[in-house]
């Protein structure tokens, strides 16, 4: 590993920290070098609204930064948005030097920031790790390219494949390690979504517990509209946004919900849903069923990730499985996690992967 890889390393951890903060905002992280290669600074993207990585990093390096470099993983800005353009804040540190992991494909960005600061005489590098930094923040990069949040699917198993028994039973079949897995994902997604069949079988409250940096916007999809006329998730809108995605004829039957104080989004098709939540910058969905609506996303090929977690626990019978919908015909067809992340959680087995 060389040194300039070692520093990058260094920026992506710190860029990490902004998991669950910083979102529609990528996580970004910064290190600041001294014109010795002694390193005197860095930082990152904390919070939404709050100050960018390169800010934070030559806060610490002060003075110490001049003739210096500057390593970040992703292109400074060069706009005014909730603040200063980083630019500035790059020519103003005195560094003379600047690597990026990758350039901004944001439009008011885009290759800007890079040219005003070689416009002004600095020496600047672009790529180094880019995959490893284009792989941190791929959900931000799939919100600017397609308008549509990342996709997380999630379910927990008995190990004969079952999420409940034949009577419908599904408490629990994870044990309490993997819930609390699952409650600190929930808290960093933007919302969390649910099949009407979900919904009255297990009234779920849909937040995490205890809360983390993200209040999720709770989400019922159902065509008919018909849900339950009282429940957890309705007595609590208050404390949380909730969202019904349905069809037209769905529509005139959540008058009710309405009036609770629930938002009812009309749509014909899962991706008209995900658009939507595309338009006001949601960057992470969480799906945690039913089945048939994990099926659904994966039969349209929108999902992105997977959560499962299975139990050493066998019920039998005619219980369901996870994932409904059509499926495929040909196994050689079937859809494969890359690079699946394996490991135990006490009795459980915790499965998680990309799925492209």
């Amino acid at each position: 590993m060389t040194d300039d890889e070692r520093e990058m390393r260094r920026a992506l951890a710190l860029a990490e920290r902004g998991m669950g903060f910083v979102e529609p905002n990528p996580m970004v992280g910064a290190v600041v070098l001294d014109a010795n290669g002694e390193v005197v600074g860095e930082g990152w993207h904390e919070r939404f609204g709050a100050a960018h990585a390169e800010v934070n990093a030559f806060a610490m390096a002060g003075e110490r930064a001049r003739g210096g470099t500057l390593f970040v993983t992703l292109e400074p800005c060069c706009h005014h948005g909730k603040t200063p353009p980083c630019t500035d804040a790059v020519l103003r540190s005195g560094v003379r030097r600047v690597v990026a992991a990758m350039a901004d494909p944001f439009p008011k960005v885009a290759g800007g920031g890079l040219a005003i600061l070689r416009a002004a005489g600095l020496q600047v590098e672009v790529g180094l790790l880019e995959t490893e930094a284009k792989r941190l923040n791929v959900p931000y990069l799939k919100l600017l390219s397609t308008g549509r949040p990342w996709v997380h699917l999630k379910w927990a198993m008995t190990l004969d494949g079952k999420i409940a028994t034949r009577s419908g039973d599904s408490k629990w079949i994870s044990g309490e390690e993997s819930r609390a897995i699952v409650h600190e994902l929930r808290g960093r997604m933007d919302a969390i979504v649910v099949g009407a069949g979900t919904l009255r079988a297990d009234d779920p409250l849909l937040t995490a517990r205890p809360p983390g940096p993200r209040t999720p916007t709770r989400i019922v999809v159902t065509r008919s509209g018909d849900l339950p006329a009282s429940g957890r998730l309705r007595e609590t809108i208050a404390e949380g946004p909730v969202m019904v995605f349905t069809s037209n004829a769905g529509a005139s039957r959540l008058e009710s919900w309405k009036t609770s104080g629930a938002e009812v989004i009309v749509g014909d098709a899962i991706d008209d849903l995900l658009l939507e939540l595309g338009r006001r910058r949601i960057t992470n969905v969480l799906v945690e069923g039913g089945s048939q609506l994990l099926g659904s996303f994966l039969d349209a090929k929108l999902a992105d990730e997977v959560h499962a977690f299975i139990a050493p626990t066998i019920v039998g019978g005619t219980g369901p499985g996870p994932v409904g919908g059509i499926g495929f015909e040909r196994m050689a067809d079937a859809l494969k996690l890359v690079e699946p992340d394996i490991r135990t959680v006490r009795s459980d087995v915790y499965i998680h992967g990309r799925l492209h």
